[in-house]
């Protein structure tokens, strides 16, 4: 018997796919690296939009929200935001929550909670962008 040296226990067409044992953690977990790094110069810039606007008008504000670099760094924002949220809370409640109707409510409210928070965020930046 051949040997893995490098003490796998996975296939090579599993290793080449990036597939694990239920051919859908990895793309999980893909998915929380993209998120990750598009979130990284997106979370720059609204912080930087934010941080701008301490201690201004509501007037000011208003203006500042509804100029279209702001108003597709929030589009861009929230809904990265949104998934990644959803997808991080997806994996805590399918690690620690352990009966099997729990587990569906909790990841089903997870859902519907990230899409109303991302729908009013978008309904919000939209708003200020066009009125």
């Amino acid at each position: 018997m051949a040997t893995n040296p490098s003490g796998s226990i996975r296939t090579p067409v599993a290793k080449v796919r990036h597939l694990g044992s239920a051919r859908s953690g990895t793309q999980h977990a893909w998915r929380m690296r993209v998120t990750s790094l598009a979130l990284l110069p997106l979370s720059i810039a609204f912080i930087w939009i934010v941080l701008g606007l301490i201690g201004k008008d509501h007037a000011t504000v208003r203006e500042a929200l509804g100029h279209p670099f702001a108003a597709i760094v929030m589009l861009l924002f929230v809904p990265t935001g949104v998934y990644h949220m959803m997808l991080g809370m997806q994996t805590i409640i399918e690690d620690y929550v352990h009966g099997e109707h729990v587990k569906m409510w909790s990841l089903m409210a997870n859902m519907f909670f990230c899409a109303v928070v991302g729908l009013a965020c978008i309904y919000a930046v939209l708003r200020l962008s066009f009125i």
